[in-house]
């Protein structure tokens, strides 16, 4: 298991875990970004990345990529 911000690009995975605060957990959810659900990291920009999850692209802070375990 390790967080999203070291997965490779391109790769599908699936979210293991969620951590940080009942706030982010929710702010995540209300993403997407599901315990069970299928990810991929499309590119990282500055430290900022571009994921894949639902049908959807959404930018995500290193901050937070850091709290999805994969």
């Amino acid at each position: 298991m390790l967080p999203l911000i070291y997965a490779e690009a391109g790769q599908t995975q699936i979210i293991k875990k969620i951590g940080g605060n009942p706030e982010t957990k929710k702010h995540l959810e209300d993403l997407g970004f599901n315990v069970g659900g299928q990810v991929s990291v499309i590119n990282s920009v500055g430290k900022n990345l571009i994921i894949k999850v639902k049908e959807s692209r959404v930018a995500v802070s290193e901050e937070l990529a850091k709290k999805i375990m994969v």
